[in-house]
């Protein structure tokens, strides 16, 4: 039986953050009808006898649902077989769960809680937008755990307005002090067309170069303290790395569904357009997405290999019709300036690297 994974956008959020360029608004009235939405797409999805392996709810805030998500992963289990062991991922704010709330997730089978902290320091938060302060992150994370969530991932945001190696250092000390196994760590992005474009906030970032001392300060601690950097900006205890991440960066088969979510299905990549409106009125909604062209050529195989710590071995290389002997010596001077290891197992790129991987991939390619 063929392995599927499936993704849900939620696009609600109670308010928008400055850096945020993600999908979503903040209009809750929709939130019954859309999750009726996703409930009739589940039920006239394409993938007829797959297994699901993972189940991701993003966002937007998927809690905003409450227990809408318990509804529309019924529609999951009612449409496809879904493996015994799946991960079942929501991800959270921390001002929007109660112990109800996660106490009834866990019963449904949500395994996995995803809570955006972004940072330890109240001002920073304020800073950034987010509705919630430390300690209410703090709060919500205890609350999962007395819910019996035993996979908590945290993310963070590194290179914030400010931040120093010394700050990057501390926040990782505080992600593990936390005591959850997995911490996702995000370089900020100042994208066009966000509040914090328009407000000139790049230039209260650190620079490239502090940047990149930053992420190497935080994931520094995190390695030493056993949490393997498995993917650029992921860290986890061993066993609990993101399946459900890990199916994108494999080019495994995955439907995402709502407005924004993309898909890679069957060799085909596609993706719903970014209208809630759209996606409400739909008598079908699979009629409406928009084709990416076909998916998993061997320039997107590597980079992807490249963005995992396993890298790329010789029997993916082989895959693509591709010479690994040459991509060693192509390799050589980047494993001569530490920026990635190379032998006869795997190519795969070193911390120094992940901050260059596109110049990297482009040296091998």
């Amino acid at each position: 039986m063929r392995a599927l994974s499936v993704y849900f956008h939620v696009p609600f959020c109670r308010s928008r953050c400055g850096y945020c360029g993600f999908y979503s608004g903040c209009d809750l009235s929709l939130r019954e009808p859309y999750t009726a939405a996703l409930v009739r797409a589940v039920e006239t999805a394409p993938a007829e006898g797959c297994e699901v392996q993972t189940v991701y709810f993003g966002g937007g805030t998927p809690t905003l649902l409450g227990t809408g998500l318990v509804t529309v992963l019924e529609a999951v289990r009612r449409r496809w077989q879904v493996a015994a062991d799946a991960e079942i991922t929501a991800e959270a704010n921390p001002n929007t769960v109660t112990p109800a709330l996660l106490g009834a997730l866990r019963a449904a089978g949500f395994n996995r809680i995803s809570f955006g902290l972004q940072d330890c320091e109240d001002e920073m938060l304020r800073l950034l937008g987010r509705g919630h302060t430390a300690a209410e992150g703090e709060a919500a994370v205890a609350m999962a755990k007395a819910a019996d969530f035993k996979n908590i991932s945290v993310d963070f945001m590194l290179a914030t307005p400010g931040q120093t190696t010394e700050k990057a250092a501390r926040l990782a000390r505080y992600g593990l002090s936390l005591g959850v196994p997995h911490l996702s760590s995000y370089l900020l992005k100042i994208e066009d067309g966000t509040p914090f474009a328009r407000g000139g906030m790049a230039a209260r970032c650190p620079d490239e170069d502090t940047a990149a001392d930053c992420y190497l300060a935080y994931y520094k601690v995190l390695e030493d303290a056993g949490y393997r950097h498995y993917e650029i900006s992921n860290a986890a205890l061993p066993g609990y790395e993101s399946r459900h991440n890990t199916v994108y960066w494999r080019l495994g088969d995955y439907l995402g569904i709502g407005p924004g979510a993309a898909s890679c299905h069957e060799g085909r990549r596609f993706r719903f357009r970014e209208d809630i409106t759209q996606f409400l009125a739909a008598e079908n909604v699979w009629t409406l997405p928009v084709d990416d062209g076909a998916g998993g050529d061997w320039e997107e195989a590597l980079m992807l290999a490249l963005r995992l710590a396993e890298g790329l071995t010789p029997a993916l290389a082989a895959r693509y019709g591709q010479d690994y002997a040459l991509l060693l010596r192509r390799a050589e001077p980047l494993r001569k300036a530490g920026l990635l290891r190379a032998d006869g197992e795997r190519i795969a790129l070193t911390d120094r690297g992940f901050l260059l991987s596109n110049s990297i991939i482009l040296a091998l390619l």
